[in-house]
């Protein structure tokens, strides 16, 4: 391996355990590890290969970070740095979920995160606000973000969420794009690799039928459900962590009942201070859900690693497959004005999120002020939330 590369490497993992605050935050730290100490690649490309990344469903900050392994060293430098980037946070992940299940005195461990619950609903209702902010900007946008709070809220089916992306992408591309491109359509689908194409539409098929089919009662059931069930949701995750939290929330606990609202909330808590991806929280969900099958501690970390690649795979073979010819795609408008809707149809997934969350507080005074400290002191000061968290902790342990 070149010397360029091995530091390169080096960057990876100084970027993987300081990468706190999810992609917002990311973002500063590439430009810090990848542009400014060694130049890997210009801003200008780091700025773009982030963009495509939101274009994309997926981790938004695994899918920036490995296209920039595969411009400087190609699939293999580009497989390296997902693993080194992915597997620390996932493992910890997965270790908490074990640990958590085989605690003998988990009253004592609720206690302690009591108030872990109304922290996370005011990270959420952040979050929801500033993306909010930013891609509610008219009257289009806000309608197709009301459409999916109420779809959300009112089916409570998987499957509204990718319907709803599909359609805010298709609203707000027919709105703002102008009718031409063919000639540049026609020139980048003739140099797409149909190969690579295949093994994409190949894994969600191959997961879809054997999920559906294969007996119940298998030993491999469980196990290749729960891969097919992550796949199929990284496929329509647009807006990263964020929107991540709500469709996990009404698949895993609301509909299958893999987990209960306060596990979930604890590990989305613990993931919150932890460095890396936030898709690792994945990995946690995982291992509760090979439990829920009864598959013993050494099923939880299979089904830990099945989550954590399941939901990842479809991004980084996208982000793969896109990258060597990126520069003739960001050029159609088409793809570049669906972004909008498919972030305001994010923010309706936060919101129901949020709501869905909190239905189960109620009236407490104490717990909704803490809600609203938290999105305070988010939105108002540079306190990260993982000290927000770690607060909470010390307070549960205290009282």
């Amino acid at each position: 391996m070149a010397k360029r590369q091995l530091f390169f490497l080096r960057n990876v993992f100084f970027f993987t355990f300081t990468a706190f605050g999810g992609a917002q935050a990311h973002l500063s730290l590439l430009l810090r590890y990848f542009v400014n100490n060694i130049n890997f690649v210009t801003e200008e490309e780091l700025l773009e290969l982030n963009a495509l990344a939101q274009v994309l469903p997926g981790p938004a900050s695994t899918q920036t970070l490995v296209g920039i392994a595969y411009k400087v060293g190609g699939l293999k430098l580009a497989i390296v740095t997902f693993l080194i980037w992915i597997l620390p946070s996932a493992a910890l992940m997965t270790l908490a979920a074990v640990w958590y299940s085989l605690l003998d005195q988990k009253h004592k461990f609720v206690e302690i995160l009591q108030f872990i619950h109304p922290i996370a609903l005011g990270i959420v209702a952040y979050g929801a606000f500033k993306l909010g902010r930013k891609v509610l900007t008219n009257q289009v946008s806000v309608f197709l973000a009301f459409g999916a709070l109420v779809g959300t809220l009112v089916l409570r089916e998987a499957y509204v969420f990718p319907l709803a992306i599909l359609i805010g992408g298709m609203v707000s591309s027919a709105i703002g794009t102008p009718h031409e491109e063919t000639e540049l359509r026609v020139r980048l689908f003739a140099n797409v690799n149909p190969k690579k194409l295949s093994y994409f539409v190949g894994v969600l098929l191959l997961m879809a039928i054997l999920g559906a089919i294969i007996n119940r009662t298998s030993p491999f059931s469980l196990p290749i459900r729960l891969f097919e069930n992550f796949y199929r949701n990284g496929i329509f995750i647009f807006g990263g962590g964020q929107v991540l939290v709500p469709m996990m929330f009404t698949e895993f606990v609301q509909m299958k009942h893999y987990l209960g609202q306060t596990d979930f909330l604890s590990g989305f808590a613990f993931q919150q201070i932890l460095p890396g991806p936030t898709f690792s929280f994945t990995s946690y969900i995982g291992a509760l859900g090979m439990k829920h099958g009864n598959y013993g501690v050494g099923g939880q970390i299979i089904g830990g690693i099945l989550a954590v690649l399941g939901i990842n795979l479809p991004g980084l073979i996208l982000v793969l497959f896109i990258v060597p010819f990126w520069n003739d795609l960001k050029k159609i408008s088409r793809i570049k004005h669906s972004l909008s809707g498919i972030n305001a149809v994010s923010v309706g997934f936060i919101i129901a999120a949020f709501l869905m969350l909190l239905a189960p507080v109620g009236l407490n005074w104490l717990f909704l002020a803490i809600v609203l400290v938290t999105f305070l002191v988010l939105n108002f000061t540079k306190i990260s939330p993982a000290w927000v968290i770690m607060a909470g902790v010390i307070l549960g342990y205290i009282i």
